[in-house]
């Protein structure tokens, strides 16, 4: 006789492949997708890259102010360079008893010189930045690229202005004259900075290329020594032999130091002054993308 009572007939427990089966068709819960690297230049404005360029600026401004140590070069270089060249070479060279003529002659010429040496202790520097980690602080920052450069430059070309002034200052307490105006001693100032900011591109290029920062500063001197002394900064090359007068007439530094000299002794400029623009165009738009493209790889 039935009670009428349904019993549950039990269920059969899962097999191993069972079990399998459902764990394989289990639902994969979706990756994340890896966050966009920035890219910099490619999604910045020009009003956000010339506000990065203002803070990169401002941040290189304040380390000289906690290193002053970092502005010695360019306090006792000019002071240095004048007294050396002025005292020691100035008879040698203009005969004694002229020194005055000679001041007025080498001071336009070091004013094409301080650009020469301050981009080179840039290379240095960015060498040492780059060993540091001091450009990988700025990967991680959605700024671009270019700006870190560009931010070096003009404190660069700042200190460089300074040392002008100092070097000015020098050839004023030796007997310096201006034979034209004013205006044309600033033309000239203008020109040394704008000529010595297309060299600084290229010590960046070498700062990010080479392996250290010695091998920077030797590179930098093998390449300085022949420019600096093969052109008419200190002599005039009338004295020189032919086949040296044929690497000076050609050198970039003797045009800049023949237009600053003729800026402010007066004398012919258009020809000197359009070479060593010529020359500051050619150097930036060479070297500039190659430093950026070489700082992007190292960023």
């Amino acid at each position: 006789m039935s009670t009428g009572t349904n019993t549950a007939t039990p269920s059969p427990s899962p097999t191993p492949a069972t079990a399998a089966t459902r764990a394989v068709r289990a639902p994969v819960p979706p990756r994340r997708p890896a966050p966009a690297r920035p890219t910099g230049e490619g999604r910045i404005g020009a009003r956000a890259h010339l506000r990065h360029i203002g803070a990169l600026t401002r941040r290189n401004v304040l380390q000289i102010k906690q290193n002053p140590e970092a502005m010695f070069d360019v306090l006792l270089m000019p002071v240095v360079l004048t007294l050396l060249f002025v005292h020691v070479f100035g008879g040698a060279i203009s005969g004694k008893g002229n020194q005055q003529d000679y001041v007025n002659y080498l001071i336009p010429g070091l004013m094409a010189m301080m650009g020469l040496n301050i981009a080179m202790g840039m290379g240095t520097g960015i060498n040492d930045d780059v060993k540091k980690g001091v450009m990988d602080r700025f990967r991680t920052m959605p700024i671009a690229r270019s700006s870190v450069l560009v931010a070096r430059i003009i404190v660069e070309a700042g200190r460089m202005v300074v040392a002008t002034a100092i070097l000015l200052a020098m050839g004023f307490a030796l007997g310096f004259e201006v034979a034209t105006s004013p205006l044309h001693l600033l033309a000239a100032v203008g020109l040394s900075v704008l000529f010595g900011t297309s060299l600084m591109w290229i010590f960046i290029l070498l700062g990010l290329s080479l392996q250290t920062a010695q091998t920077v500063q030797g590179v930098a001197m093998l390449v300085l020594m022949p420019l600096q002394f093969g052109s008419s900064i200190f002599a005039p090359p009338e004295s020189m032999p032919d086949w040296l007068r044929a690497f000076t007439d050609c050198n970039p530094l003797s045009a800049l130091a023949d237009a600053a000299r003729n800026l402010v002794n007066g004398g012919p400029v258009a020809g000197s002054v359009w070479m060593t623009l010529g020359w500051a165009a050619a150097i930036t738009l060479v070297t500039a993308p190659l430093a950026v493209a070489r700082f992007r790889r190292h960023a």
